[in-house]
């Protein structure tokens, strides 16, 4: 009779298998999930940090628009519009800058949340951002020096421009 439990109401129990980190099947090591534990507070933080410094810089952007917008015209040489274009390309530079911050953030608080379940999908999703942060600033980083390229060669054409038409 030992097939019978003591009580036949009582509601199944299941074995309770805690989650396992990838460092205990292996996968990866301790010293590597003591890295990833340490760096986990200062990206979430360096995340935040920017979040915020986007924020501020952005109510520059806009207090610039708006402020050479109205005083604009009593400044000599100056124009609202320059003053309004001048504030867009200030917030579209700190709209492009929100994608690495997010990045980091993200990358972070995935890592985090894998010390605390060991669930794998969130250690995938640390690293996707990982690797999404770079790509960006490796996309960034190839249209800047474009345009770095570009600018030398129409800066030396301007130069020899301005030599011909001075009659250098």
């Amino acid at each position: 009779m030992s097939d019978i439990p003591e009580n036949p109401y009582e509601s199944p129990q299941a074995e309770i298998n805690p989650v396992k980190p990838l460092a205990a099947q292996g996968l990866i090591t301790e010293t590597m999930l003591f890295y990833l534990k340490k760096a986990s507070p200062w990206l979430r933080f360096v995340g935040i940090a920017g979040f915020i410094m986007l924020g501020l810089n952005a109510l520059i952007g806009l207090t610039l628009i708006a402020g050479i917008q109205s005083f604009g015209n009593t400044i000599p040489g100056w124009s609202g519009a320059m003053g309004a274009g001048i504030g867009v390309f200030y917030l579209g530079g700190i709209a492009l800058m929100f994608f690495p911050v997010f990045f980091i953030f993200q990358f972070g608080r995935k890592i985090k949340s894998y010390v605390h379940t060991g669930n794998e999908e969130d250690l995938e999703q640390a690293f996707k951002n990982n690797k999404s942060l770079w790509k960006f600033m490796g996309i960034l980083s190839i249209i800047f020096l474009s345009f770095l390229a570009l600018m030398i060669v129409f800066g030396g054409i301007a130069a020899v421009i301005a030599a011909v038409a001075s009659g250098f």
